[in-house]
């Protein structure tokens, strides 16, 4: 393969709901672009695509393929990236490193919420939009539908360039109104003939293109002085037009196509080879806030958006040429860490045919093998080069607990999901000293089942998945005080230590007490000093040290901190950590020769349990923002099965003729509940969850949560 130069190249993602033909689409454009002489199926199993065993077995993409066509004297990087919500992290890598997005829309179910959600991390990426509708040769085909869906979603911003004549089993052809031609399929193989519009469609073709040349007028003030001179564009105007409006996201031109029967494709590359952005109008931002231009002549750096383990090659590291020109053997570094890494073989990519190559140029896709350091979301660079912007993975939506079924294998299971997650950074694994679990987060169940398969037979070991903890939270509603005297003798020196404390509820905002009641009389404490503390999970702890006439020498203060630490690690209710607690040390006794540290921590952590016991204990739970969108027809069931999880409807609203729900759920009730959506909306709703705050359990389950633990702790017993 030829080295390709920066604007001859075109970097494109293909996205869209699960079914839309995405991959059908790339096996078209491969085919088009001579790289494969015959077009795989996803039912035979043998696209180029979907080449993983876990792919091809569930007949879905599952990973973000890369790949390449030769076509009119470009190269097209394709990135065909998966159609679930639960697999989005190959898409917003994709968004990193392509200039643009091809849309798919199946003809049969018009906008989906998977095609909404795509459109929106394309919009939060800057990356421009063509919209392909597909599958119009299916007999459920309804271009009417498909076309007034996505008017609704997208308001004003799609520019249709084309429209089928025979949507359905017919479908052979369309007229393309840029062109102002009807391009008629001979065949299943994208050979076509140019003819006349037919007579039958001519107002409709010549509405259309009025419509073209208005919206492509409206990008640029030049040709919209011309537009009302002359009232009309030249088709090079209008490209120009059309390729500003992209460049915007102001314009979203649609196209028609049959991926399975090569009708339409040929002409949606040579669009986007005419119209839409190159690498060489794009620059990228570093970490540190500065821009570096795509260009062949600037200082060599690359960004890896994906790596995979494949079978017979090891580890492959997926990358974008940012800038310069990268030739193999090129020395690099990685400048967040300063370690070296040395490419010593670079490859063009088509799924699993890697093809090597001499050199590739800024804006150019490729893969290097068995990097040291080679992981995804890592900047590769000349010496003094800058790492690039990190992406932005969306928050996950599915949480399990995950252990080896030998508890012998724990280390191997540790180590491999510890490999799956630096491969893929939307899978996060974090043992949980609190819960004495290890959790494994995802974007919903089919991905961390796909981990699960994974560790099952890439590693050959065996792990159950089951329902994790809660990390729940113990605090304190009322003020309560406690003393406690800490005496040991043994022969030789002892140990003694004696500490008066009291605690009460810290609130944010509201100053710190220095009068309360103690034993029926007010008392007013004397703040010797004070410190704040934000604990590590949460909340916060503040220490008053209150003590008078040298009752407790200030060096012990420090001991009976650390005791008063260590006990908020064991709340007494539940075990859980404890928050948001305000304690007074105002008393208390020493010995001159009995007292040590030791003695004031162990007095200090009897004291502080017993008044916690005292000051009405109460359990927080870990309370989550959820939004769910959702078609109109779901709404009610959404909001009833919110209301069984103990969700709170905040509000709700309308986003492109979805419905959006905005609640607040207890993390509880949340298990598998991505799982539970999809089953009652029929796989139409999709949702998001951030973490909200702490919040105190209801009463009846906080009663629960006490005899589950005192149980628990009888067993162990």
């Amino acid at each position: 393969m030829k080295t390709y130069s920066t604007k001859n190249v075109r970097n494109v993602v293909l996205i869209g709901s699960a079914k839309s033909g995405k991959t059908t689409l790339a096996e078209a454009m491969l085919y088009e672009g001579k790289v494969i002489d015959r077009r795989g199926t996803v039912e035979d199993k043998n696209t180029v695509s979907d080449n993983s065993e876990f792919e091809q077995t569930n007949q879905k993409s599952v990973y973000a393929s890369a790949l390449y066509a030769e076509f009119m004297d470009t190269k097209f990087n394709i990135i065909d990236a998966p159609g679930s919500d639960d697999f989005i992290g190959g898409a917003v890598s994709a968004f990193k490193v392509c200039e643009t997005g091809i849309l798919l829309v199946n003809a049969q179910q018009g906008v989906e919420v998977g095609t909404e959600i795509f459109a929106r991390y394309a919009d939060r990426y800057g990356v421009p939009l063509l919209i392909a509708v597909n599958q119009l040769d299916s007999e459920k085909a309804n271009w009417d539908h498909a076309r007034d869906s996505i008017k609704s979603a997208f308001g004003g911003k799609p520019v249709f360039i084309q429209f089928p004549v025979n949507p359905g089993t017919g479908f052979d052809g369309f007229v393309d109104v840029l062109k102002m031609k009807y391009y008629h399929f001979k065949d299943a193989n994208g050979n076509r003939e140019e003819l006349a519009i037919p007579d039958s469609v001519a107002a409709e073709a010549e509405e259309l293109r009025n419509e073209l040349i208005e919206k492509a007028a409206e990008y640029d003030d030049t040709l919209m002085e011309k537009f009302f001179e002359e009232g009309s564009l030249s088709e090079d105007e209008i490209r120009k037009g059309l390729s500003l409006g992209l460049k915007s996201g102001e314009c979203f031109p649609v196209f028609c196509l049959s991926a399975k029967n090569d009708i339409g494709v040929k002409r949606l590359m040579e669009f986007t080879i005419n119209t839409v952005p190159s690498p060489e109008e794009t620059v990228s931002k570093t970490k540190d806030g500065g821009e570096v231009a795509c260009r062949m002549d600037g200082p060599v750096s690359l960004f890896i958006f994906k790596t995979n383990v494949e079978q017979h090659l090891g580890e492959v590291s997926y990358f974008k040429v940012m800038s310069g020109t990268l030739t193999e053997g090129a020395d690099l570094v990685n400048p967040e860490t300063g370690n070296s890494e040395r490419l010593s073989a670079i490859y063009a990519v088509a799924g699993a045919k890697k093809e090597k190559v001499s050199s590739l140029s800024a804006g150019d896709i490729g893969c290097a093998m068995k990097l040291k350091a080679g992981k995804t979301d890592v900047t590769l660079t000349v010496p003094g080069g800058e790492a690039y912007e990190h992406i932005v993975f969306p928050e996950p939506k599915y949480r399990c607990a995950i252990k080896a079924v030998d508890k012998n294998d724990d280390p191997k299971v540790g180590d491999a999901l510890n490999k799956i997650a630096a491969q893929d950074p939307t899978v996060i694994v974090d043992y949980s000293k609190e819960l004495r679990q290890t959790i494994l987060s995802g974007q919903g169940e089919q991905h961390i089942n796909l981990v699960k398969w994974r560790i099952n037979n890439e590693f050959k070991l065996n792990v159950e998945l089951f329902a994790p903890k809660v990390p729940y939270r113990e605090t304190i509603t009322k003020v309560a005080t406690a003393q406690y005297r800490h005496k040991k003798q043994s022969g030789g020196a002892g140990q003694f230590g004696e500490v008066h404390l009291l605690v009460c509820p810290y609130v944010e905002g509201e100053p710190a007490g220095k009068t309360f009641k103690i034993d029926g009389k007010d008392t007013t404490f004397n703040i010797k000093s004070q410190e704040s503390f934000d604990l590590p999970w949460g909340g916060k702890l503040e220490f008053f040290n209150c003590i008078v006439g040298g009752a407790i020498d200030v060096g012990f203060m420090p001991a009976i901190l650390k005791g008063i630490n260590d006990k908020m690690t064991e709340g007494p209710l539940t075990g859980s950590y404890a928050r948001d607690i305000r304690v007074y040390v105002y008393d208390g006794k020493m010995h001159p020769v009995d007292s040590k540290e030791i003695a004031f921590i162990l007095a200090a952590r009897n004291a502080f349990k017993e008044a916690f016991r005292n000051a009405g204990p109460k359990i927080m739970e870990p309370i989550y923002d959820v939004d769910i969108i959702t078609p109109n027809d779901y709404v009610g069931p959404c909001m009833s099965d919110l209301n069984t999880r103990r969700g709170m409807i905040m509000n709700q609203d309308m986003d492109k003729g979805f419905t959006v729900l905005h609640a607040r759920v207890p993390l509880a009730e949340l298990y598998r509940y991505s799982t539970s959506l999809s089953s009652l909306t029929a796989g139409s709703a999709t949702f998001t969850m951030k973490f909200a705050d702490y919040q105190p359990v209801p009463a009846d389950v906080q009663t629960k949560l006490l005899a589950e633990y005192a149980a628990q702790e009888q067993e162990e017993d």
